[in-house]
């Protein structure tokens, strides 16, 4: 415990969320002996966040939009089920100003930053000029939201490419686009605001330099309302995909001493200048010449905070209730006591560049033992709903040191059976036994290596014994083959002629047919009928599970029979259009 009880305790808490984390927080709220009161749309009547809750308000609507994102709708909640404050956990309206500012209004405690330090801070341009002001180190950007792509060419001439096109409001990798070239900037620009439109309402948007190859380092930071500022631990964050995080570590692993004094100096200034309170992060991109960047603060609980708690001994969420109702901090840092790593499990199909993949979980079976936490939203025959995020829980593993983190992880996720929808944990396998990242040589990792070394991860391992690895869709699988070890040359035939199958499959064509990739949300349609294209040109993009993917032409044609509508919800394999002989 880094703070005191509060002279007046808060007694109850509605959590403005669903899933893991909602479930998180009502389990802190229970441990501090607070009564919790879930929330829920017409799909997570039936939830995890729900059942754990001591009370439950439904909201009236089934999408993100009419409930998790409804502020007049959740503060009524809060009011009808008469709690005395809320907390927002990640996400949704975890970073809105307004909100926050309506739930003080209503005469609840608001668990989170003033709302005026959520505005400073989460707008990404203020941001950067609360870091210049103090010192913080910065890469060149815009110091005000760009208006058009005209700005950014001439941004892009001035400082060089690759450049990042980031949303000034929010954050998580929406609205965030990397550009690599000036050709690609209208598009960028384009999808960024939209993007930032759909997670967080405003689509204003700011270009800075981008540190290709970086690792994304950040600082955990709790804050009270006398104006003591901690800097609680430091954690990695640079295994990625999409700009998102999937393997997380506490402490950051091989900084510098003077990197790590630089990241939480700069840090405790940012969030002092701010006027912070309650539990934040401020975010960095380290380069690999050693630059050192400011990237932005999260003004809430971040989806990694398990392995600054297991790393350190510190409860943060019940940290921040005891902020909250006023108690001071101590002062005093806590001494890292092992190392933590997580694994964010999400319904995303790694062989198909991680394309979410909602679905039933036929299976669900988490490990246990020493040195492992999970943090769950779901049960066995629950659904990973597409209308919401695709993360349906995490694993974390600690152990005295990163080795020792590692070797459990290793057993862990060989415990780990997940069913029903596909999950990067064949991935999470791999990574674990890589050179890069064991830092057998060095430690190698970058916000894109994941991205970049995804085939080699994903290669097919040779034929053992009687075992033989097959695919089932995109999805490997080890199958017992009695009598394989004696077949010899024949083994390997039959290994060549299933990964020609599967080029094949890769390869098909749907004859003249352009289809939906997923179950989603038609947010632009990029093409006309009797339009000629060419193979690789943008037909259409998709939102699924709060991100965008594009769909491309599959050949050389003419566009024909286009049957889309930008809002129309599709199923996967939905027929978009057709691309003809010209």
């Amino acid at each position: 415990m880094l703070t005191d009880e509060p002279k007046e305790p808060l007694r109850s808490v509605l959590v403005a969320n669903r899933g893991e984390i909602a479930v998180r927080v009502i389990r802190a709220a229970r441990d501090a002996g607070l009564r919790s009161v879930a929330v829920h749309a017409a799909p997570d009547r039936d939830a995890l966040h729900v059942r754990e809750a001591d009370d439950a308000v439904a909201l009236d609507g089934s999408d993100a939009a009419t409930t998790y994102l409804d502020a007049d709708v959740l503060v009524a909640a809060a009011l009808a089920s008469g709690v005395d404050g809320v907390h927002p956990g990640y996400g949704f309206l975890s970073e809105d100003a307004d909100f926050a500012q309506a739930v003080l209004d209503a005469g609840l405690v608001w668990i989170g930053p003033p709302p005026q330090t959520i505005r400073e801070l989460g707008d990404k341009v203020a941001a950067r000029r609360i870091a210049r002001e103090v010192g913080a180190p910065l890469a060149p950007g815009t110091t005000d939201p760009v208006d058009d792509a005209a700005e950014i060419v001439e941004f892009g001439r001035r400082h060089g490419f690759p450049l990042v096109v980031k949303a000034a409001f929010g954050g998580g990798g929406r609205g965030l686009k990397i550009v690599r070239e000036e050709a690609e900037i209208p598009e960028a620009f384009a999808a960024a605001t939209r993007e930032a439109v759909a997670a967080f309402g405003r689509g204003e948007c700011f270009v800075e330099r981008f540190l290709d190859r970086a690792r994304h380092v950040e600082a955990q930071v709790l804050a009270d309302t006398h104006g003591t500022v901690l800097v609680v631990g430091l954690r990695d964050c640079s295994l990625q995909r999409r700009n998102q995080k999937l393997i997380e570590e506490a402490p950051a692993p091989f900084l510098t001493p003077d990197q790590e004094q630089a990241l939480r100096s700069s840090a405790e200034r940012i969030c002092r200048a701010a006027g912070y309170v309650g539990a934040g992060t401020v975010e960095y991109l380290l380069g690999d010449d050693g630059t050192l960047s400011f990237l932005e603060v999260n003004t809430r609980l971040q989806v990694e905070h398990p392995v600054t708690e297991e790393s350190t001994g510190v409860d943060l969420v019940a940290e921040q209730f005891r902020i909250a109702a006023g108690a001071p901090l101590s002062g005093e840092l806590p001494e890292p006591r092992g190392h933590s790593i997580e694994f964010r499990l999400t319904a995303e199909d790694p062989a198909r560049n991680f394309l979410p993949s909602p679905g039933t979980l036929a299976g669900y079976r988490m490990p246990s033992g020493p040195g492992v936490r999970v943090d769950s939203g779901v049960l066995e025959g629950d659904t990973v709903d597409g209308r919401f995020d695709s993360m349906f829980a995490k694993l974390i593993v600690t152990g005295r040191d990163r080795d020792e983190a590692l070797r459990r992880a290793r057993r862990a996720l060989a415990e780990t059976r997940i069913e029903g929808v596909p999950t990067p944990l064949p991935i999470y396998r791999e990574v674990l036994d890589h050179p890069d990242f064991t830092a057998e040589r060095s430690f190698a990792v970058h916000n894109r290596w994941i991205e970049q070394n995804l085939d080699q991860i994903l290669r097919e391992p040779e034929p053992t014994g009687d075992q033989l690895t097959v695919r089932v869709g995109r999805r490997l699988m080890s199958v017992s083959a009695p009598g394989l070890a004696n077949l010899g040359d024949r083994a390997t035939t039959i290994r060549r002629e299933s990964a020609a199958l599967q080029r094949a499959e890769d390869n098909e064509i749907l004859g003249n047919a352009v289809t939906a990739p997923m179950q989603g949300t038609l947010v632009r349609v990029a093409v006309e009928d009797g339009q000629t294209v060419e193979k690789g040109d943008l037909i259409a993009v998709v939102e699924a599970m709060k991100m965008e993917n594009p769909v491309l032409a599959h050949r050389v044609g003419i566009v024909r029979s286009r049957s889309m509508s930008v809002g129309a919800s599709i199923a996967s394999r939905t027929v978009l259009c057709e691309i003809v002989d010209p």
